[in-house]
């Protein structure tokens, strides 16, 4: 399955209220530092929206409530991967999603055979204290030629005007956060994003 080249994260259902019915067809919750039954919540109203618009929910994280409320697809970041099983989550047919920083990460998650790679920072992002600088486009490159066949996702201080030359680089995917959700109209910044990508 093909999956689209616009891939934005957001950290509460009410953004895929929003965004879903403006052709949004690849989307990820990710929700941090809120209890279980919170996330279970979030998780469900999700995952509800998406199949309702035909769009393909990534759930950040929590692989076994994604496998408990019949989602199909995880993203993991490397130190979700300690504590993750990936027999269970391979088992219950759920396709993943890894983050990847250098080229250690990248040889442990090949190892796993992911469904998507995720290479971040592209850019310097203000989302998370990183002990990664910048990526850049090169590395783009060289992580396209080393994973071949599986779609590589860009991610970090993306906007709509860097997506296109990441894309040229060699992603598959790029990926935004806040670029969308610190924008002052964030529903006009989505349709410009899926103008780029299409």
């Amino acid at each position: 399955m093909m999956l689209d080249r616009f891939y934005p994260i957001f950290d509460h259902s009410d953004w895929l209220r929003s965004m879903l019915p403006l052709g949004v067809k690849l989307v990820q919750m990710r929700v941090k530092d809120q209890p279980e039954d919170v996330v279970r919540a979030q998780i469900l109203v999700s995952r509800d929206l998406c199949r309702s618009h035909g769009a393909v929910l990534v759930v950040n994280d929590y692989w076994q409530l994604a496998i408990e409320l019949g989602c199909d697809w995880i993203h993991l970041g490397q130190e979700d991967l300690e504590g993750a099983d990936l027999n269970v989550i391979r088992k219950a047919g759920l396709k993943l999603g890894v983050s990847t920083h250098d080229d250690d990460e990248l040889e442990r998650v090949l190892a796993m055979d992911p469904d998507y790679v995720a290479l971040g920072p592209v850019y310097p992002t203000i989302l998370k204290k990183m002990k990664w600088h910048q990526q850049g486009l090169p590395r783009v490159t060289e992580w396209k030629q080393r994973v071949g066949r599986i779609p590589l996702v860009g991610i970090g201080g993306l906007s709509v005007e860097r997506a296109p030359g990441v894309l040229e680089a060699g992603a598959d995917i790029v990926s935004a956060v806040t670029d969308i959700t610190l924008n002052d109209d964030p529903e006009a910044r989505v349709c410009q994003w899926i103008e780029v990508t299409r």
